[in-house]
Parts: structure tokens; sequence; C-alpha cells
């Protein structure tokens, strides 16, 4: 695919969290949280490096054989740290910058395919994902602020991304929004092309990022077009240790189905 853009995937992990203080360290099955993440985005990408600011990760990434860089701990945000590491170990030579979460072990290659594809359209200077909701989920997960909307174009363009319910259905009871009408999930990956990486990372704060505290909404402020892939495979993060104790009943349960 794309025989002239070339694709390195970067995993910010700290090991500091305040709901999951060390949780890239967490064992989940028979390793690492980090080392699961890591291995399932090689099965799509050839480079992976994770980025952290910590010893501990960095010893247990080099101890399974994956590529490690170590970055700043003052960085804001994981789109900050991955412009560090891509400066230091790419050196310019990548195209694109996909930015993996280091909670996200469950993360399908499916996935970063339909990243990568949204890099087709040369116009592309940022891609994410989403998951659509369907009748069978409940009004309270749509209502979650937890889990950010979206809704975007016909050529497939990010419009808006909100902790609210977007579109609002006006005249519909909220019983009934799922079924009439179509919703997005948010899934937090993102894609870059290396000189739109760069730029965005200068960018200030924006009045609706600060109002929703999501950073892709900084980028739309400024101009910037996202474009959407869609995906499938539901997103499963790890944020608290609670989360961690469900995600070692599903991969007890499914691991031969879950692709791990």
């Amino acid at each position: 695919m794309m025989s002239n853009k070339s694709f390195i995937g970067i995993i910010p992990a700290r090991y500091a969290s305040t709901r999951f203080p060390g949780k890239p360290l967490a064992i989940l099955g028979d390793k690492p949280v980090i080392q699961h993440v890591y291995e399932q985005g090689k099965k799509a990408l050839e480079r992976i490096v994770v980025a952290t600011d910590d010893e501990r990760i960095y010893d247990a990434v080099r101890r399974f054989g994956g590529e490690v860089v170590m970055t700043r701990s003052d960085h804001k945000c994981g789109t900050d740290r991955c412009l560090e590491a891509y400066e230091k170990v790419a050196g310019g030579l990548e195209d694109i910058i996909i930015n993996i979460q280091g909670d996200e072990p469950f993360i399908q290659p499916q996935q970063i395919e339909a990243l990568k594809a949204c890099f087709e359209h040369e116009e592309t200077q940022i891609a994410t994902l989403v998951h659509p909701f369907t009748d069978q989920n409940t009004l309270a997960e749509l209502e979650n602020p937890n889990s950010p909307k979206v809704v975007f174009s016909p050529s497939m363009k990010a419009l808006m991304f909100s902790r609210s319910v977007i579109p609002y259905l006006r005249g519909v009871d909220k019983s009934e929004w799922l079924k009439c009408g179509s919703y997005y999930k948010h899934i937090g990956m993102y894609a870059y092309k290396a000189d739109i990486l760069k730029q965005i990372t200068q960018l200030e704060q924006t009045p609706l990022e600060k109002a929703e505290s999501l950073e892709q909404l900084r980028w739309l402020e400024n101009g910037y077009t996202i474009r959407v892939g869609i995906t499938h495979h539901s997103s499963i993060g790890i944020d608290t240790p609670e989360d961690l104790v469900k995600a070692n009943e599903l991969w007890k349960n499914n691991r031969n189905n879950i692709q791990l």
C-alpha cells in the first residue's frame, strides 16, 4: 500500500498516571500491557518505537526486544512526546507518524491499516478513527462524557468532536436517538504527516479545546483537516486498575479470538 509513503508507529508511555501509576508495566495475561500494544502494532507496521520518560518502562521494552527512546518528562500530552521521539529516531526519513495509545493492548492491525488508508488521499494532514454506535448500545454509553463523539462530512473530514451527544436530534425523544440517528465514538488513535505534527505541537490552546478538554479541537480551530477512518473493532483501553481486571478476564476468555 502506498509505496511512496512510509510509516512509523510511536507509542507514548508514561509511568506517572493519576488513576493508574505504572499501567504500561501492569501484567495482562502473561506480559506487560506495553508489550501487548507493541506486538499488536508490529502486525501492521515494520517499525514501532516506544517513547517514554521512565527508565523502568525503557528497560522493560528493551527486555522484550522492542525499540524505545527516552524523552523529556515535561511534555503536556502524547502528541508532543511523539514529535520528540520522531525527531530523535527518524531524522525526517518517515513521512507518516502513527500515534498508538500505550494503554490499548487490544488494538487490531486492521485499525492501523484503516489509518494508513486515509493517506491514500494526498490532501490528508491528520487522520483518526471512529467506531459507530448501534442500537445495541445504551443511552448511558452514548451520553458518557468520557467517550467523545464526532460528526464528519460526506468526504470523511471531521467537523466537530464533543463530549456531549452530537448530533442532537431535535424533536426526537432521547430513548430513540440510537435508533433514529447516526452516532460515532471517537477512537483516540491519530496519524500525522511529519511536517503537520511539527506544526500542531506549536499551537496555543484554543477556546473549544479548553471547553471540551479535547486536543484535536485545537487543530480544527486552527484550520487543519482531520480525515476519519471507520473501524468496527471496539476500543478497550486500560485507565484504572479495575479496567485491568476486566481486561484480564477478556484476555483469559477470548485470547484465541482477539488476535493477541
